[in-house]
């Protein structure tokens, strides 16, 4: 409802009555410990991979896999060298040495047919220098995402790629709206040095391809490739493009520098098809595209973006797929198929990869084959709809790869390239300069800096689908929890069934862990409407007022309700805020008085006031500067008092608190001095602030005696 109050005219806030009732009995989720292995020198060496659990330190898997590095990147030199005297040695004896930038015929893929020599020539070379990449090169790459599964799966990839890498990165992204919010905020808040985004809206694309018939699973977004050399930017000369399915087990260097190798009229680089598909013998009267021998693979693709515009590929795949379809009807394999049959034509286009490069975990796959041939796995590719329940005798061993880096901790990869001019971002410069101002003598030093932590962000981890009803009266349940308190969730879900927002405080592993306790979940599985955020772990405090701002950030409703995790709604709470009587907001209450009556009631702001409210969306965020236990919703509610709000308390509406074991950090105020005298200390400082901000009005923060 609305309010007049000083002259000014504010949307109310509004709080509820608490009632506190007995300890109920909660079932708490039970974190398991999954195993997972460090990255090999050899894909089936055993004794080459240490079990480590998924709650192990992070540090200590960097610090094996940057000892790998190490070895080959020392190989890497010695490789470069120009031999002392050139000969034709074995090529299996070069290709036992890891990460190698070297391709060798025997290498080449599992194909052998007469008709894949002219798509295969340029692959097999001598003992001679090899070209690399300069250490500052800038390496791009292409990714179509559409979704929030999609969004979820390209993290994992981005960090594959990021911990091998030593160049600068640049990622070209074509995406739906929905990916493009999750992934900008994501790289907003990651702030890895040397990486730069670009985003393209598939949404504008769509007409390019929307005429094809496609019944591959990944819809319109699997035949976005075919317009890279029309969507990325015209001086783009090379870009390698890559499925989100994608796991990096080496530098991407190592694939960029293939470019080199290309000869005559090679534009397209790509791996051999280590399935049967295109062989047509799956299945009684299986009829696929035309393809050359087994085909070529699309998941990880090498463009020539420069000799592709001159060569008209735009209207060499439209002719081509005009010419199919007339027979085919329909693609079964998205861009795949019309990739396959334009290198049908014309073989020449090709240079192909090692199968290494693309190692294909199909449900029909020959993918055994190659690295049964060669030492040294390099990317990974999960294609097919199962993932990673995919059939495969050694699965588990690229499952523990895959989940290597899906637990990762992203914060680790925020490392600089050193060597290379850097561009600093206007942002990082910012926050650089005002952490470098923060005196570190101070008492209260990591509070201050903690103000200031940026800390990454996925926002929307799983789907959400929700429009608000259009009366305008439409409200968000807002709160925040950390994996303590996840057993709560099905419980607020089963009494409000409106929107929710929440923001989770997890680490990376504790993100998959919510995940399967998620999509375990019938209830949790069955609402569309709760959007999650996962905030991730950084530092030494529980970042309160960050969380609760990342999930007000996300409401797309009118009103929004501000409460806690720990807190149950009444059943029908969410109906009661949207009735017609409720215009005017939220706020806490005078028990005696509330018990009585039967209409809202206006009350005053006091000392210590931290009511749970119902205030428009455009209310102002949660001060940062108070993290773990103490004074995070007496200041905001203070901040609406300053502006003028007014607390209207509502009756016949009440929630209950949920007993818990008390959280890590009110143990630490109850039993930690100076964390007491920190939080006094940052009081004074925001009262000093609010004094400074609005004058004589808010003298009276100064003067009360506040106890909390």
């Amino acid at each position: 409802m609305l309010g007049m109050c000083r002259g000014r005219r504010k949307f109310v806030a509004a709080s509820l009555a608490l009632i506190f009732i007995p300890a109920l009995t909660w079932l708490y989720l039970s974190s398991a410990n999954f195993t997972v292995k460090p990255l090999p020198l050899s894909p089936l060496d055993p004794q080459s991979s240490v079990l480590i659990g998924a709650a192990a330190e992070h540090q200590d898997l960097a610090l094996r896999l940057r000892d790998v590095e190490e070895h080959n990147h020392a190989l890497r030199r010695e490789i470069s060298l120009p031999p002392r005297v050139p000969t034709h040695s074995s090529h299996h004896s070069n290709s036992r040495q890891g990460n190698q930038l070297h391709t060798h015929s025997t290498e080449e893929g599992t194909g052998d047919s007469e008709a894949k020599k002219g798509a295969a020539s340029g692959n097999s070379s001598d003992c001679v220098p090899q070209p690399v990449v300069n250490k500052c090169e800038t390496i791009h790459i292409a990714i179509v995402c559409a979704g929030y599964n999609a969004s979820r799966d390209v993290v994992t990839l981005v960090k594959s790629v990021l911990f091998h890498r030593r160049n600068p990165l640049h990622f070209h992204f074509i995406t739906d709206s929905i990916a493009r919010k999750i992934l900008a905020d994501l790289f907003h808040t990651w702030m890895v040095p040397a990486v730069h985004v670009n985003f393209y809206d598939a949404d504008e694309l769509k007409s390019e391809v929307s005429w094809i018939p496609n019944k591959h699973y990944s819809g319109i977004y699997g035949l976005m490739k075919l317009v890279l050399t029309k969507t990325l930017p015209s001086d783009l000369q090379k870009v390698i493009v890559l499925d989100t399915d994608i796991t990096f087990a080496t530098d991407i260097a190592e694939l960029w520098v293939v470019f080199h190798k290309f000869k005559g009229q090679q534009v397209l680089g790509l791996v051999e098809n280590q399935s049967d598909w295109y062989l047509g013998n799956l299945w009684k009267n299986h009829r696929p595209w035309p393809a050359l021998g087994r085909g070529f693979n699309t998941g990880v693709i090498l463009l020539l973006l420069d000799r592709l515009r001159k060569l008209k590929w735009e209207q060499m795949w439209r002719l081509t797929a005009e010419r199919e379809l007339m027979s085919m009807l329909s693609t079964s394999l998205a861009d795949q198929d019309i990739f396959n049959a334009v290198i049908k034509q014309n073989p020449f286009l090709v240079h192909q990869l090692p199968c290494f490069w693309n190692v294909q975990l199909s449900d029909h796959t020959r993918s055994e084959k190659c690295y049964k041939d060669v030492s040294d796995l390099k990317v990974i590719h999960w294609n097919s709809p199962k993932k990673l329940r995919v059939k495969n005798k050694h699965v588990e061993f690229f499952r523990n790869l895959y989940l290597t880096f899906l637990e990762y901790d992203g914060n680790l990869l925020r490392r600089e390239l050193f060597g290379c001019p850097s561009e600093t971002d206007h942002n990082s410069e910012n926050l650089q300069k005002t952490l470098s101002e923060l005196d570190e003598d101070d008492p209260c030093y990591e509070f201050r800096r903690e103000r200031f932590t940026v800390h990454r962000t996925h926002v929307y981890f799983l789907h959400y689908e929700y429009e608000p009803a259009l009366d305008n009266t439409d409200v968000t349940l807002v709160a925040q929890l950390s994996m303590d308190r996840l057993q709560m969730l099905e419980a607020i879900c089963k009494h409000w069934e409106g929107p929710i927002s929440l923001a989770l405080y997890l680490s990376d592993a504790e993100a998959q862990q919510f995940l399967r306790y998620a999509q375990g979940s019938e209830v949790l599985m069955s609402r569309s409407n709760v959007g999650y955020h996962i905030v991730y772990k950084e530092g030494q405090f529980y970042p309160v007022n960050l969380l609760r701002n990342v999930a007000m950030g996300q409401v797309n409703t009118p009103y929004m309700f501000l409460s806690d995790i720990d807190f149950l709604p009444m059943y029908g709470l969410y109906e009661y805020l949207r009735y017609h009587v409720w215009t005017k907001g939220h706020a806490p209450t005078d028990f005696a008085k509330w018990r009585t009556a039967t209409t809202p009631y206006r009350v005053q702001w006091e000392a210590d006031f931290e009511p749970y409210v119902m205030v428009r969306r455009e209310s102002p965020e949660y001060d940062r500067r108070f993290v773990g236990f103490g004074w995070n919703k007496v200041a905001h509610i203070m901040e609406l008092d300053a502006q003028e709000y007014e607390f209207v308390v509502l009756p016949n509406a009440y929630m209950i608190h949920m007993p818990h074991a008390p959280s890590f950090d009110i143990t630490k105020f109850r039993s930690n001095k100076q964390y007491r005298a920190c939080l006094k200390t940052l009081k004074e400082e925001f009262q000093q602030n609010m004094s400074r901000r609005y004058g004589f009005a808010a003298l009276k923060y100064m003067t009360v005696d506040n106890n909390s």
